[in-house]
């Protein structure tokens, strides 16, 4: 029987665990989630404007998601076209971050890490300017951000914008150093003996689709980086609940949380929980505890999900994404240097298939677009695919809750 996010928010909240690792499909209701999460734990009374999405620490919970992008926007100096800036909305968390912790150096070097050693962020500092009346406007330091590309021998490109997924970088950079100064401060048992008392009434860290424009191998990195700083909170109250759709990242967290660790107090059986959020019919959720099939077999799943798909004609464009991401694993996994290749001894044309594989799964900013329906042309050709590749690489049946 389905239940409603916020049922789905308060099973988190009573499960009490240190942390929870929850796995879901784009488009199943992760970000509505975090956002009924935190009207469960902290309740916006009238007139109340600390709630708004211009912060991020909100008491008893600091989250990251996709609002947390929307507190930085660019300026992108349209009228003189010379300098495009990353300008910050006021708030709290990045208020400390930046003026009391002075992070901004750490920042910048996990941004380098996780991007380019080249590419560099410059904070601004407090500064004047005239408005339309001319009376003088006081900027506030660390309000905004400019990027170079550092290139050697003194000479730098100035003022670029940078892309999108080097912008959610940033952000998770900014963010991921914030919860480190958390769990620093809070690793101090005594309260009046910690730097700041801020933290003090903060219980959950909820993290939603952290950096998905990483490569694997940074990806598999930032995974561990957080596991390890999550076992190092073992002592404290603090408790940490992360959703994502990416297999490989939710793989390495479930690896390495799933490891107890004697020098910090975490115990991987007392600790750690992990799901996969469905969406069942009308709106309602499910959320399915302790998959035996879990990390590893997902593909599985994915080819459930499609040939549910495909017997109740219920086939939308996501299902190509499926389809795509079987056939790079099952590339990948049998040594072949392109995924196409799979599909040399599938009857038909296989240049047309790619073709229509490659249109069909391209990955839409709006995602929306991925649950139109297809043409029964479409819908033919991953039904016959499908049969195809079942038949010719012999995959399991998924069972729910493990495989044949």
């Amino acid at each position: 029987m389905g239940k409603s996010l916020n049922v789905i928010a308060q099973q988190l909240v009573d499960n009490n665990k240190k942390v929870q690792l929850i796995y879901a499909f784009n488009g199943t209701g992760k970000t509505r989630l975090s956002r009924e999460f935190k009207s469960l734990l902290v309740p916006k009374v009238d007139g109340d404007t600390e709630l708004e999405e211009s912060e991020v620490i909100v008491k008893k919970l600091l989250y990251y998601n996709a609002f947390t992008e929307d507190l930085f926007y660019w300026d992108n100096d349209i009228e003189n076209d010379a300098k495009p800036k990353l300008l910050i909305r006021p708030n709290s968390f990045t208020r400390w971050i930046f003026e009391e912790q002075g992070q901004d150096r750490n920042i910048i070097s996990i941004f380098q890490h996780y991007t380019d050693d080249k590419l560099t962020p410059h904070f601004n500092e407090e500064y004047s300017i005239k408005d339309k009346n001319d009376n003088d406007v006081t900027v506030g330091s660390f309000t905004e951000i400019t990027f170079s590309y550092e290139r050697g021998h003194d000479k730098r490109s100035n003022n670029i914008k940078i892309s999108k997924g080097e912008e959610s970088n940033f952000v998770w950079s900014v963010f991921y150093s914030l919860i480190e100064q958390v769990i620093e401060v809070l690793n101090v048992a005594e309260p009046t003996d910690r730097e700041t008392n801020q933290f003090d009434q903060l219980e959950y860290v909820f993290i939603d689709d952290p950096v998905t424009s990483l490569d694997d191998n940074h990806l598999i990195e930032l995974a561990v980086n957080l596991a390890g700083l999550i076992k190092l909170s073992a002592l404290t109250d603090l408790k940490f609940i992360i959703t994502t759709h990416n297999p490989l990242f939710y793989n390495v967290l479930f690896n390495e949380l799933s490891n107890s660790d004697r020098s910090t107090g975490y115990n991987s059986h007392r600790h750690f929980k992990w799901y996969r959020l469905e969406k069942k019919e009308e709106g309602t959720y499910e959320l399915i505890d302790r998959l035996k099939d879990s990390p590893f077999s997902y593909h599985l799943f994915l080819i459930n999900e499609i040939e549910k798909a495909i017997e109740t004609d219920q086939v939308y464009k996501y299902h190509f994404n499926f389809f795509r991401n079987i056939l790079e694993k099952t590339a990948t996994f049998l040594g072949y240097s392109d995924w196409a290749e799979l599909l040399l001894p599938v009857k038909g044309t296989r240049d047309a298939y790619v073709k229509r594989i490659l249109n069909l799964s391209s990955h839409s900013k709006h995602s929306g677009e991925e649950i139109v329906e297809l043409t029964n042309d479409d819908k033919n050709v991953i039904r016959h695919l499908m049969n195809e590749i079942n038949e010719i690489y012999r995959f399991k049946k998924f069972i729910k809750g493990g495989n044949e």
